[in-house]
């Protein structure tokens, strides 16, 4: 009996010690929340210490940044290049190699291993079956809506034949894009130490990402359902986007393109979005942040952009670079007929400015060194010593159009007060037929001044001697 009691009194003990040991034991692993945040906001914001740069906002985010789509000019930048783990974020990726390598209505099978790759109980999934068949139209909307993770994994499989296979593709088209601080292993996000990127690197993969009108109509996606097939014969799959961006969310934004997000223990809240409004097109990336705060930082960045930066269309507002400026003849006309100039600046190219600024606070630089197809050169403009856009010189698309040589003539209406341009196809072509026209005209004068100096020296033969002279 004693030894009972004794017994009982020890276990009382000890639960008694558990409880009171256990509580000091959690806080002293759980992190404090608040601390790290404050700790984050405390992290430079590297465009901040450019001069005449509209201060950008205080974010919670380890890392963040928000660029211009369409030109990639960055506009809020705040410790870009750390290398994160991405989390679902990395989907964006694996959608824009599938569109590149696959049909839409191609059939993806999901295999064992696909299912199976994953924990059912906490990885966000469709809830398919091994051996199940859906289109990739499907799957990529399963993937970007639902951020199924054992869609991501089929669709790797499908593209490359294995995973590992489909992460070389990743890895490739990381580095053709220009990501620098990205090496790429699973095609969901999925934890993996080997796995990480970057905001800047993420940046530019949404770039092209949201220059895709596909892709981002599905990711812009709120909820979507698989109907029930011979080879998907389980109940119709109805899949929902946990960004609160969308309409009718607790953060709804007004212009939102498309948003995919992401989340583990490790990488903590990740957010990647794409929004429009007035013909700028902004793209925020935001990296370890915390609940909810992954959506306040993205909508503070898009006001942000939104409320500090306008587009100027070069064609239009350079004047420093009109083509057609010239002074050396004074007529409109050239000698062939045309009128239009010989190259001009892309009508289409824009560079992105502070509210308040215009193109006199710019200097610019013409460049000749790594150009695209039909440039003739480029026109690079900085800001307070930052990039932030160029223009291209290009030829006249009326030049391109017509280069054949024609029979326009001049008309006596025609105003000659104007500069002249030349027309260089039909330049060339009529220099080409001058020089040709002229060595046949050489040719015949050699060959008719040899003939006549053949024949003045002519042998004659004395046949009596059978010597040959000459006269």
């Amino acid at each position: 009996m004693k030894r009972t009691a004794k017994a009982i009194f020890s276990i009382l003990i000890s639960i008694f010690i558990a409880a009171s040991i256990l509580p000091v034991c959690s806080f002293a692993t759980e992190p404090d929340i608040d601390a790290v945040i404050e700790e984050r906001k405390n992290i430079p914001i590297e465009s901040n210490s450019i001069p005449s740069w509209p201060v950008g906002p205080q974010t919670n985010a380890q890392s963040a940044m928000l660029i211009e789509a369409k030109t990639g000019i960055v506009l809020y930048e705040k410790n870009v290049h750390e290398r994160l783990y991405p989390a679902s974020i990395t989907k964006i990726l694996t959608a824009l190699i599938a569109y590149e390598h696959c049909d839409m209505d191609e059939e993806v099978t999901f295999s064992y291993e696909a299912v199976s790759s994953i924990d059912w109980r906490y990885d966000a999934n469709m809830g398919i079956n091994a051996g199940d068949k859906i289109t990739m139209e499907q799957a990529l909307h399963g993937m970007l809506v639902g951020s199924a993770n054992e869609a991501a994994y089929a669709i790797a499989e499908h593209v490359a034949g294995s995973v590992e296979d489909f992460a070389d593709l990743m890895n490739e088209k990381a580095t053709s894009l220009g990501c620098t601080d990205s090496h790429f292993v699973t095609p969901n996000g999925i934890h993996d130490e080997n796995h990480y990127t970057s905001a800047h690197d993420m940046a530019l993969i949404a770039q092209a990402f949201f220059s895709n009108d596909y892709l981002a109509k599905i990711s812009g996606t709120s909820s979507y359902k698989v109907p029930k097939t011979d080879t998907q014969p389980n109940d119709e799959m109805v899949v929902y986007a946990k960004s609160k961006l969308f309409p009718n969310k607790e953060y709804a934004y007004e212009g939102l393109i498309g948003t995919k997000t992401g989340y583990t223990e490790s990488a903590r809240q990740t957010l990647v979005s794409c929004a429009e409004r007035d013909g700028l097109k902004l793209i925020s990336v935001v990296m370890k942040d915390e609940a909810p705060y992954q959506y306040t930082d993205t909508i503070e960045l898009f006001n942000y952009g939104f409320s500090n930066f306008v587009t100027f269309r070069i064609a239009d507002k350079d004047l420093r670079y009109v083509i057609s400026s010239s002074n050396l003849f004074d007529t409109k006309n050239d000698i062939f007929g045309s009128s239009d100039p010989i190259l001009e600046i892309n009508p289409l190219d824009e560079i992105i400015l502070p509210v308040g600024t215009d193109l006199d606070n710019t200097e610019s630089k013409v460049v000749y060194d790594d150009l695209n197809d039909n440039e003739i050169a480029r026109i690079n403009y900085y800001y307070s010593g930052t990039y932030v856009g160029n223009a291209s010189v290009i030829p006249c698309k009326s030049l391109i159009q017509t280069p054949g040589l024609g029979d326009d003539t001049i008309s006596d209406e025609d105003d000659n007060n104007g500069p002249v341009y030349i027309n260089i196809y039909k330049l060339l072509g009529i220099v080409i037929l001058t020089a040709f026209v002229l060595s046949l005209v050489f040719m015949l004068i050699s060959f008719i001044r040899g003939g006549k100096r053949r024949k003045k020296n002519k042998p004659s033969v004395n046949n009596s001697k059978n010597l040959i002279k000459f006269k």
